[in-house]
């Protein structure tokens, strides 16, 4: 009898420890979501995700509560296209009916205000910066899903 619960003891030790190890796996990233507080992940390299994947187009990414937010920046002779997907659900679904804004800080501190129009075949938001200076850019998108606040922070060099 004492050999049994001898052996549920060990048993139980080796999954609390197992337990232990396992959590500590989980990756600590930052996003906001709808109240405001820190919550998801924020991304400021590329996704390993190849285009096209779960919604990958080879942006940054952030992952805020089931929605996926992706960055994709390209310059142009006027200036940079911004395309922001914002996605819900394991099935990464467009999401077509938000209010979406990119707050911009250029790389000499000022700091511009985009609206984010939705482009219907690409689903997705888009905007045009008039900036092409060199240096760094700082991209808050604020994005609001029928009063439900989903934001997310992003960088991209010139």
């Amino acid at each position: 009898m004492q050999l049994k619960v001898s052996a549920i003891a060990v048993a139980a030790l080796g999954l609390l420890f197992l337990g232990a190890c396992s959590s500590g796996n989980q990756t600590n990233n930052q996003a906001v979501n709808s109240t405001g507080s820190p919550a998801a992940s924020t991304a400021t390299s590329p996704s390993s995700a190849p285009a096209g994947a779960h919604g990958g187009q080879g942006g940054q990414v952030v992952e805020s509560g089931p929605y996926h937010l992706e960055l994709v920046t390209a310059k142009e002779a006027v200036g940079t296209h911004i395309d922001f997907f914002l996605q819900k659900g394991d099935n990464h679904e467009p999401v077509a009916n938000a209010k979406v804004t990119a707050q911009v800080q250029l790389p000499d501190g000022s700091q511009k205000s985009l609206d984010m129009k939705y482009d219907a075949q690409g689903q997705h938001y888009a905007a045009i910066l008039p900036e092409s200076n060199a240096g760094e850019y700082k991209v808050a998108i604020l994005s609001d899903i029928g009063g439900e606040k989903v934001n997310g922070r992003f960088s991209f060099k010139q």
